[in-house]
């Protein structure tokens, strides 16, 4: 699987437009890329994240993780070193940083996250979007008692942590009649959930709501998810920045696949 990896990595290297901007002809894909992607955010935020990071790295506690998707490739047992959950799941800062700016652009009235983990995505998205309640939904309850402490310890109240299955939640969304702005998917990583995460929440999504997805390139499966979600008749432009995929269903925009460096 590494090797493979290796392999898509290249192939993306050699394909993906230049990460100011240059080269892409799309009005919308160009001020994505040139004023959201590379906004800076608040260096307070990525301190006070960086530093509940640092603090859980240093945590030799174990708790029981339940894996309701795909079992970890490094941490292989359900009895985990927090130190370890923290070095190896949450998204690193460089991509907290992209959420953040995303947050912030599109994560009105209201941010859906599946998979919590310990809440690193979800504290860089509620840290850039204050008067917007982020609902991020967690299957284990070892890790969400976790992220519950590091929302407190940050310091950040607009979050409401779901615990359970996806599924169990996702009719609630449907007869609340809100539209999410931005919705993050990073908890379970095959085909079949994938897709059908992005098809319940593309059913209850608006013209303005955007989708990411997470570790699009993890495994043969969840890059064939990605073909296949991209292909989505609703879905009128898609980024590839390798470690996530980006969906807009934005009007009068002709479909188009984009593959930006990040």
């Amino acid at each position: 699987m590494i090797f493979s990896r290796a392999i898509k990595y290249l192939n993306y290297i050699l394909l993906s437009r230049h990460r100011k901007g240059h080269g892409i002809h799309s009005p919308f894909v160009f001020d994505l890329v040139s004023r959201v992607f590379r906004n800076k955010i608040d260096p307070a935020v990525i301190f006070n994240i960086e530093l509940v990071r640092k603090k859980l790295i240093s945590d030799k506690r174990r708790i029981m993780v339940r894996d309701l998707g795909s079992r970890s490739e490094l941490l292989k047992t359900n009895l985990r070193k927090i130190s370890k959950i923290a070095r190896f799941s949450p998204v690193p800062g460089k991509y907290g940083a992209l959420l953040s700016n995303m947050a912030a652009e599109f994560g009105k009235p209201l941010i859906i996250e599946f998979g919590t983990s310990i809440g690193i995505s979800t504290m860089y998205m509620a840290a850039s979007c204050p008067g917007t309640t982020v609902c991020t939904i967690e299957g284990c309850p070892g890790t969400a008692a976790i992220a519950k402490q590091n929302f407190i310890e940050a310091g950040l109240n607009n979050i409401k942590v779901l615990e359970g299955p996806f599924d169990e939640f996702l009719p609630g969304f449907s007869t609340s009649g809100v539209k999410p702005g931005l919705v993050f998917i990073d908890g379970n990583h095959r085909k079949a959930p994938v897709i059908k995460y992005f098809n319940l929440i593309a059913e209850l999504a608006d013209t303005k709501t955007v989708i990411i997805i997470d570790d699009i390139n993890y495994s043969k499966e969840m890059a064939h998810a990605w073909d296949e979600i991209k292909r989505h008749k609703k879905v009128s432009v898609s980024i590839d920045i390798f470690r996530m995929g980006i969906l807009f269903f934005r009007e009068g925009i002709n479909h188009n696949d984009y593959i930006i460096r990040y």
